[in-house]
């Protein structure tokens, strides 16, 4: 990306839509009232999904603005601003579930005032599965209907794939290898990531620098390349060693949304990337 600064903003919520920890003691859930405020898009899909009358506050997102099933909900959160603490507190909500390395601070703060809170972190296929064991049995809901979802979107995946390599960003090059969200869901998908065992330095867990000759040396067929808003296709298309890339020569090159494969997100962001995957290889 032309400014590296944005990195943070882009990457960062990996963490913020992410195992999960058991919820905190302060407070146990009332199965029979639950009150539940979702600090991210992906767990505010779940709870409503398994439960539609227990979600009582919402992160400010496009993905759920976007979806009617939320219309009314309060909005405690927008973007990487701090939540609304006091809000939060004022919805009596019976269950706070944050995200680890995001909302740490606030998951707190709201233990200290004797509030249950729930810790997630979602960066592989399993993360995603025992969380929704995990908060079908908090609020007493059959997770059957969204594991036969899991199922019928990984089953889209090819027997195999070509040589294949994402790309997140610009400046620096970085691309995901199995230890992120996007690397796991190539791995599960069956797709060729060529980083897939790569280390490497990176502020970003699951994200490796790739210094523009690795890129060459490493030559994919196939180039994913995740669009953040900030135009990373037309950047890449200005760099000298797009041409000699054996996916731009034969034209191998596709665009993908960056919630679904670098953020999961959301369900239907998920079976999204499941779909363009599927019909792509």
């Amino acid at each position: 990306m032309k400014h590296p600064f944005l990195l943070p903003l882009i990457l960062f919520p990996l963490a913020a839509c992410s195992g999960q920890n058991a919820p905190s003691a302060a407070v146990a859930p009332e199965t029979t009232d639950n009150r539940i405020v979702a600090l991210t898009s992906l767990s505010a899909d779940l709870i409503q999904t398994l439960d539609d009358d227990a979600l009582v506050g919402i992160p400010g997102n496009t993905l759920l603005r976007d979806d009617a099933r939320f219309e009314g909900l309060p909005t405690v959160s927008e973007g990487r601003t701090e939540p609304d603490l006091e809000q939060i507190v004022a919805l009596e909500p019976t269950l706070v579930i944050g995200a680890a390395g995001f909302h740490d601070r606030t998951l707190q703060r709201l233990d200290e005032l004797g509030i249950a809170t729930l810790t997630t972190e979602v960066n592989s296929w399993d993360d995603l599965r025992s969380l929704t064991e995990s908060l079908s049995a908090l609020v007493e809901a059959d997770p059957q209907p969204l594991r036969d979802r899991y199922d019928a979107c990984l089953a889209m995946a090819p027997d195999t794939s070509p040589t294949t390599l994402v790309l997140v960003s610009r400046q620096p090059l970085l691309t995901p290898n199995n230890s992120s969200w996007a690397g796991d869901f190539l791995a599960q998908f069956n797709v060729t990531n060529v980083a897939a065992d790569l280390q490497g330095d990176s502020p970003f867990q699951g994200y490796i620098t790739l210094p523009e000759e690795k890129v060459l040396d490493a030559n994919p067929e196939v180039l994913l390349v995740v669009d953040a808003g900030e135009n990373l296709l037309d950047q890449l298309k200005g760099e000298p060693f797009w041409s000699q890339l054996k996916a731009t020569q034969q034209d191998q090159v596709y665009s993908f949304d960056y919630f679904g494969l670098v953020n999961p997100g959301s369900l239907a962001s998920i079976e999204q990337t499941c779909t363009q995957l599927g019909a792509l290889f």
